[in-house]
């Protein structure tokens, strides 16, 4: 997947059919948006973002011949409307800063939610780098669930990215990027069997969040976008956010307000060093599709 690239008048005529307009600095005009569920209208699990038995590819082409995955996973639970609806109304802004820079990088969008409490706790688009960010963007169901176990499934971005993509940047030597964007803790670990019930995989107990980071920082360059948002629950959970992420992520554990969040994705990719000859080089490890490991 993944052909094709993203034109600024492609993504103003998308949003007239949707009745959106673009501001001159190409954002979307919300002001006359009440809120998220304004912008994301899904109301079930879109059967094209559905994780069960799938494998989203990123493969090179004439078009892009050195292609780089990036995922940006988004928090769909309650607190995270503000920041769903300026990710959705800064979309443009970040394609066009990252393909200006980087004409090769498709992005996966995912929604994350809680595997214990929600009904789609994951939503799973394919890499694409025209208007179909766009359109798998709008088809994300905001949930508004999660529950009282004070952190979100965000790991299973990690997850996901590591045993059901195929990536033709690994046959190059190089890494994939992974973004989570959410305002609570790391959680400890992956519930094995609602993660077997919604993926299909086989599991002998649940994904600890250890092993999962120590085998996708092999694949991936890993960071987790902090929403510092008045309507979230950043504040609530800071001490316990960089508690949680700082030990595995260190310095890609990222604090961003609402505004700040097309630029902090794009330094993201800079400070990783996507496209350029630096870019870290993955290691030798096999791909495991289906997963069956006791104790991870």
């Amino acid at each position: 997947m993944g052909g094709g690239y993203w034109r600024r008048e492609d993504f103003a005529m998308y949003s007239r059919t949707m009745g959106r307009t673009v501001r001159a600095d190409g954002h979307i005009d919300t002001s006359r948006m009440h809120g998220a569920q304004d912008m994301y209208r899904a109301w079930k699990l879109d059967p094209l973002l559905d994780p069960f038995m799938v494998t989203r590819e990123c493969c090179d082409s004439p078009e892009h011949p050195a292609t780089v995955p990036v995922i940006l996973a988004l928090d769909v639970t309650g607190s995270m409307g503000g920041a769903l609806l300026k990710t959705a109304a800064s979309l443009n802004v970040i394609m066009q800063d990252t393909l200006n820079e980087y004409k090769d990088v498709e992005f996966m969008v995912m929604g994350i939610g809680d595997l214990a409490y929600d009904r789609a706790p994951v939503q799973i688009s394919q890499f694409e780098s025209d208007i179909r960010v766009a359109e798998h963007l709008d088809r994300i169901w905001f949930e508004r669930g999660g529950g009282g176990n004070r952190f979100e499934s965000y790991t299973a971005a990690w997850y996901m990215g590591l045993h059901h993509t195929k990536l033709d940047c690994w046959k190059r030597g190089k890494k994939g990027v992974i973004i989570t964007l959410g305002d609570e803790p790391l959680n400890p670990y992956l519930p094995g069997r609602r993660l077997a019930q919604i993926t299909g995989d086989h599991l002998f107990g649940d994904v600890r969040t250890g092993g999962l980071y120590r085998r996708v920082r092999e694949k991936f360059d890993v960071f987790h976008v902090a929403v510092d948002d008045p309507g979230d629950s950043f504040h609530h959970y800071e001490e316990a956010i960089r508690r949680s992420f700082g030990p595995l992520l260190g310095e890609r554990l990222l604090v961003s307000t609402l505004d700040m969040l097309p630029r902090t994705i794009l330094g993201c990719l800079r400070e990783c060093g996507v496209g350029a000859a630096g870019t870290r080089a993955v290691k030798a490890l096999p791909i495991t599709e289906r997963p069956g490991i006791p104790g991870w």
